[in-house]
């Protein structure tokens, strides 16, 4: 009975807040609005069916209860997600990453820098950030590049060194494992294309404020501000969490195994590299150029296939681009339905009469730091950019002057990759490195607020100095 009230408690949630009057303020058609947002919402967060097909639901009820407008007007905003530039740039993103596992490149990377530089348990944690780093710009999941690209070769690790879960987990493993997450969090705030719900959330702050935040603008403060913590990150788990084994001869010279397993570098894994550099240039320059970077990032996509990096198959057959197409697509619907039923106009003028008087200054270090804080309540980045980004960009164009709000939409944009630090849940790679056992769940939490604690401190320090 319980197994079937949670799977129906978004619908429980929708139709139970439907049923109260609508307040005061807000029309029926928004308080309705707000009611299946809210369902969709808690859909996501427990996923009693695929996170896509939640989205797609409460789009299809929204556009058939005529919420929106008349049907053709239902019907273009049901489907104009699908039409974002932002969504196709995330998709083909995802065929970026089945290059670098299909041709190897990924894994290549990650071997040469264990082999020069994992003569040490503090260089292997360097070899784990540099691998992601290198990474992150073409791979926004960072479930597939994390969990699923340096974990598998991270793993192999510390039974060299006879650490298991079970025997001596602090010899090297915790380490490693700790290293692996706290990496990814930091170069998923680095750049716009580090991780997807970067992707959705200056979509979302688009539609909301008109805001465009580019990737170069994007990198232009993010890339500065997160490469001191970058560098700190992998000495300060040494610090905090050290390992009892401290040095590591037997990784180089796996890792050289490995690589001679793989042979030379392939003509496709230069290709690749070549059309990874091609499309950091476009979205870097692309501005300038008069390049945008969907556009730059379809051109390349369309280059890899015709030189055979990928297939068509591949990319028809690629369920997770797809799925998440079709996930971000719905929720960025969902996110621009709150403006058109007035949803949104009737939080700002709630929250304007709570903070209203506090100078513009403490207002936005208070957004960002609620925002961060607000993840503990949240499974998924993509959740928490859906429920919380439209609502807290509101109160910023309500409670800020104009010229501060491009600065702190970035600050809360940024944070989401950093937030992903916190909990054994909190982002899509905490499972498969928390699941390897080699941390406590106690432990996690521990070293989640230190660490959480060291990122927020970072985003309000980069809040003071730009916004």
């Amino acid at each position: 009975m319980r197994e079937y009230i949670l799977k129906l408690s978004p619908v429980i949630v929708a139709i139970g807040m439907a049923l109260f009057p609508a307040p005061e303020g807000l029309s029926i058609e928004g308080w309705y609005f707000l009611s299946i947002f809210i369902g969709v919402i808690v859909g996501l967060i427990i996923e009693p069916v695929p996170a896509a097909l939640v989205g797609f639901v409460g789009v299809s009820i929204v556009a058939t209860l005529g919420l929106i407008g008349n049907p053709t007007a239902s019907r273009n905003w049901a489907l104009s997600g699908f039409s974002n530039g932002v969504i196709w740039l995330v998709f083909s993103a995802f065929m970026f990453a089945l290059g670098y596992k299909k041709t190897g490149l990924g894994r290549r990377i990650s071997l040469v820098l264990i082999r020069f530089l994992g003569k040490n348990t503090l260089g292997l944690g360097y070899a784990i950030a540099f691998s992601d780093a290198i990474l992150a710009p073409f791979m926004p999941s960072n479930t597939a590049r994390s969990a699923g690209t340096i974990y598998p070769i991270v793993s192999n690790i510390p039974p060299m060194f006879n650490s298991t879960p079970d025997h001596e987990p602090r010899k090297i493993g915790s380490y490693l494992t700790w290293v692996g997450i706290a990496s990814t969090c930091v170069t998923s705030s680095m750049f716009l294309t580090a991780l997807a719900p970067n992707l959705l959330a200056i979509d979302i702050i688009a539609q909301t404020t008109k805001v465009q935040i580019t990737w170069g603008q994007w990198a232009k403060i993010m890339i500065p501000a997160m490469l001191p913590l970058f560098i700190l990150t992998p000495w300060l788990a040494y610090i905090i969490y050290p390992p009892t084994q401290k040095r590591s001869p037997e990784a180089p010279a796996w890792a050289a195994e490995e690589l001679n397993k793989l042979g030379a570098i392939s003509r496709k894994e230069l290709m690749m590299l070549g059309y990874a550099i091609l499309a950091l240039i476009l979205w870097i320059f692309g501005k300038e150029l008069g390049i945008n970077s969907t556009v730059a990032a379809i051109l390349v996509l369309s280059f890899m296939v015709l030189s055979n990096i990928l297939t068509w198959d591949d990319v028809i057959s690629n369920k997770s681009a797809w799925n998440v197409l079709v996930w971000f697509a719905t929720l960025v619907a969902m996110a621009s339905g709150l403006k058109k039923t007035g949803v949104l106009l009737w939080i700002g003028k709630l929250a304007a009469s709570h903070l209203h008087g506090l100078p513009p200054s403490s207002v936005a270090l208070f957004l960002v730091l609620m925002f961060f804080v607000l993840h503990y309540f949240f499974a998924s980045t993509t959740a928490h950019t859906t429920a919380l980004m439209p609502l807290f960009m509101v109160t910023a164009v309500s409670l800020l002057p104009p010229e501060m709000l491009p600065r702190i939409a970035l600050m809360l944009a940024a944070s989401l990759g950093l937030m992903g630090i916190i909990t054994p849940y909190a982002t899509g790679p905490s499972p498969i490195w928390y699941g390897s056992g080699f941390i406590s769940q106690a432990r996690w939490w521990f070293l989640g607020i230190i660490f959480g604690g060291l990122y927020v401190a970072t985003m309000l320090l980069l809040t003071t100095l730009y916004v």
